[in-house]
């Protein structure tokens, strides 16, 4: 059971699947930072609506900080995968 915050099997196993180097792949850098950046998402749309859930704002800032360690893991790593890899997810180089 899943709720509202965290993302569905079926969708976890897809993000695997697309940036995964295989299908049990599911703790790369690649797969970790697409699942952190459905799970920023989601919890960006509850606050959108809920702005006073700080709470929940925490723990949006605990993801974004994970996701920016391993973004900048990847970075210092291989830079073209890096490149592709926020512009495949959309989301801006600010490391």
């Amino acid at each position: 059971m899943s709720n509202k915050f965290s993302i569905s099997k079926d969708k976890t196993a897809e993000l695997i699947k697309e940036f995964g180097k295989g299908e049990a792949d599911s703790g790369s850098a690649e797969v970790q930072v697409a699942i952190l950046t459905e799970r920023i998402r989601n919890l960006t749309e509850h606050l959108k609506v809920h702005k006073k859930d700080n709470h929940t704002r925490r723990g949006l800032m605990q993801l974004i900080g994970k996701r920016r360690g391993l973004l900048k893991y990847i970075k210092s790593r291989d830079i073209d995968e890096y490149r592709a890899l926020i512009k495949k997810l959309g989301i801006r180089d600010n490391i």
